[in-house]
Formats: structure tokens, C-alpha cells, sequence
């Protein structure tokens, strides 16, 4: 599991690549630890490499979106695939969080 963050201009991006499940959470929860700390930021999730999303992805991704909401961030995932799509549906995440 590869996790890789930039900033251009103010605006986040992280990569996500691999699949991001139990033996990964732990490298990609520290790894994504300072974006909870950015105010009025946007960070957009890039999912077009990730393979697999585990429960402990998931819950990765919602604690950076109540943070992020709770500082003024925006949090927009991009190019998930049909599977990890379909577990967004089937958790009900997918009405949490901007998708593009």
C-alpha cells in the first residue's frame, strides 16, 4: 500500500494505491495524520489505484472527513472503481462524501 500527499496551491491531493486493508490502516492513518490538522483546506482522495478498501479504510476515511468538515476542509474522493464504489453504496458512504 502506497500513500502519497502533495499540496499545490493550498489544495491537498493524496494517492492511495494498493489495497488498503488491515495490516495497511495503520501506515495510511499516519501517514494522512496531518491533514486533520489543515483549516479551509480542500483535499481530494485520489482513488484511481486503489484495489481494496477494508472497514478500517473506511472508518480511515470518515474520521479525516469529520475532522476536515470541522475545520472548514472540503473532502472529495475521485476515480473510484466499480467495486470500491459499490462498498461506498453498501456502507452508505457514499452519501457522506463528494465523489467525482
Amino acid at each position: 500500500m502506497n500513500t502519497n500527499i502533495t499540496e499545490k496551491d493550498g489544495e491537498y491531493t493524496v494517492f492511495l494505491e494498493g489495497e488498503l486493508d488491515t495490516a495497511h490502516a495503520l501506515e495510511v492513518e499516519q501517514a494522512m495524520q496531518p491533514l486533520h490538522e489543515l483549516s479551509g483546506k480542500n483535499i481530494t482522495i485520489d482513488c484511481s489505484k486503489l484495489e481494496y478498501i477494508a472497514s478500517s479504510g473506511l472508518r480511515i476515511l470518515l474520521g479525516l472527513l469529520k475532522s476536515a468538515k470541522g475545520n472548514g476542509n472540503k473532502v472529495v474522493l475521485k476515480d473510484l472503481n466499480d467495486e470500491i464504489k459499490e462498498v461506498f453504496k453498501m456502507t452508505g458512504f457514499i452519501d457522506l462524501f463528494d465523489i467525482e
